[in-house]
């Protein structure tokens, strides 16, 4: 009852804001009460703009929750409409620095060391600061330059309060709107709790700087800073200080003798390479986050975003894809009903006649126009017709391309940064997705179905052995039934391993 009562009187202000920037509208396809319509009508004072930038701009006064929310919000197209995603997508997440004693005094303490006995220099002007943390440039007592991220004081409390509140009405619109339950609101919320949970433990953003690290080790084309484990902590992240040009530069990169088609092309193999071999992405890849280095490597920084594909989804992806790039619409539909997204209840064939009539437009264009990310978006917003349900990974994957796809067409607008990736791309599905690859991959799974056989039969031995014992009484012929059943398993088990072992001995 405390939690209603706290979360109700939270909300109201929230709508009383919300009002006042006249961004209720924003929301306006699910059927705003006339009394709330009435009521933001009343108090809207900033009506300039379209819904979606009123809803950023009233996100914004709403302080650090709210800006993760519509970071949240702008890759669910099918929930808040695609113009207003758009919009949400442009939200800033930039707050006034908290002060240099302040960050000062978390580093010592969490590292549980003076910060001078810790870094020669500390700048207490910082060069970046967001809604979780902030970046500042020091040198560390062995004469190493770094960027030393910082968490905001008293975040974490501030965090919780609005993730709560965003729970409960999640929570609220599942019980009371059958119809949105589709759309997952609870989901949306914990995967939003999730991210900013991994965000504010900066040892969990360190790891996920050394495993990219990792996977990229010896890559020519793309680099992530090295991490100072002996400077990091909870809430302090120390990595290697880079030097380069904002990716999104073309004049100053052309001035410092970068060519922008092979910065492009750098950038899609690594995407791809980061996508479908590695399944671990970096998922707020805006300019802000990507350098051109002065060999011209591309080097990654904010690591606190990721995304990850299991092999599962990969494959999915990569069919579909195929699927739409050879202009193969049926099997487009087969994939999504194959991999469960799409209910069986529903009809193939119109799912096949919508994916036509989504990907005809796109792929109709010029080559350089040609957007892989408003593919997907377009094909997420078929969701709601087809009872197909959100995919959370894959729309993070279809943002993160939509900005890859605004960097490329900056730097080089008449060239499709996805073609540039092309023969890596064919060596992939070749590898993975070729008739070898699929039956290598179907002998895999019937061989782990086959390791599963002894702990089945044995447990079936088990349960026949505890009826036969007594311990249910089952009527006497069903008795008999199972026991001649138990018998007639093991020939039959037998006879799967023949054809097991016939199978390996003829692809030798």
């Amino acid at each position: 009852m405390l939690r209603t009562f706290r979360n109700l009187g939270r909300l109201i202000r929230i709508a009383t804001t919300l009002a006042r920037y006249d961004a209720l509208s924003a929301f306006s396809r699910f059927g705003l009460p006339p009394a709330l319509a009435w009521f933001a009508n009343r108090l809207a004072r900033k009506r300039d703009g379209r819904p979606g930038q009123r809803l950023a701009a009233a996100f914004a006064s709403l302080g650090p929750s709210f800006i993760k929310l519509g970071q949240a919000l702008s890759i669910r197209a099918d929930l808040v409409g695609e113009e207003v995603a758009a919009d949400l997508s442009q939200l800033q997440d930039r707050l006034p620095p908290f002060p240099a004693d302040q960050a000062r005094a978390t580093v010592a303490a969490e590292l549980g060391q003076p910060l001078e006995t810790l870094f020669r220099s500390f700048d207490d002007v910082p060069v970046a600061a967001a809604s979780i943390a902030q970046v500042h440039f020091a040198v560390t007592a062995e004469g190493s330059e770094v960027a030393v991220k910082i968490l905001r004081p008293g975040v974490e409390a501030q965090f919780a309060r609005d993730l709560d509140l965003f729970l409960w009405i999640a929570e609220k619109i599942e019980r009371h709107a059958p119809r949105l339950r589709r759309l997952k609101p609870v989901e949306v919320v914990t995967t939003l709790a999730e991210s900013v949970r991994v965000e504010m433990d900066l040892r969990l953003e360190a790891a996920a700087a050394s495993e990219l690290a990792q996977n990229f080790a010896g890559d020519p084309d793309f680099r992530v800073p090295k991490v100072d484990w002996t400077r990091t902590a909870r809430r302090v992240l120390t990595l290697e200080r880079i030097s380069g040009i904002p990716v999104d530069e073309r004049e100053v990169l052309i001035a410092a003798g970068h060519d922008p088609q092979e910065i492009v092309a750098k950038a899609a193999r690594a995407f791809f390479k980061q996508v479908f071999r590695d399944g671990f992405f970096h998922a707020d890849m805006h300019p802000g986050n990507m350098f051109v280095a002065p060999d011209g490597t591309l080097v990654a920084v904010d690591f606190g975003i990721m995304g990850r594909l299991d092999q599962r989804t990969r494959y999915y992806l990569a069919d579909m894809l195929l699927g739409f790039l050879n202009g193969d619409y049926a099997t487009v539909a087969e994939v999504h009903f194959r991999a469960g997204y799409v209910p069986p209840t529903q009809s193939i064939g119109a799912f096949t006649q919508a994916a036509r009539a989504i990907a005809e437009p796109i792929f109709g264009r010029p080559l350089h126009e040609i957007s892989l990310a408003r593919l997907l978006a377009q094909l997420f917003q078929v969701t709601e017709q087809f009872q197909m349900e959100t995919q959370p990974q894959l729309l993070m994957l279809q943002k993160t391309m939509l900005v890859c796809e605004g960097v490329g067409r900056k730097l080089m607008p008449d060239v499709n940064m996805w073609s540039l990736a092309r023969p890596l791309i064919e060596e992939w599905m070749a590898a993975n997705r070729g008739l070898e690859a699929r039956t290598r991959h179907a002998l895999a799974e019937a061989a782990a179905r086959i390791e599963e056989l002894p702990a089945f039969v044995a447990n079936l031995e088990k349960s026949v052995a505890m009826l036969a014992s007594g311990g249910v009484r089952l009527h006497p012929e069903t008795l008999a039934a199972l026991t001649n059943g138990r018998r007639s398993v093991l020939p039959w088990v037998a006879l799967v391993l023949a054809a097991a072992a016939l199978i390996v001995a003829m692809i030798r």
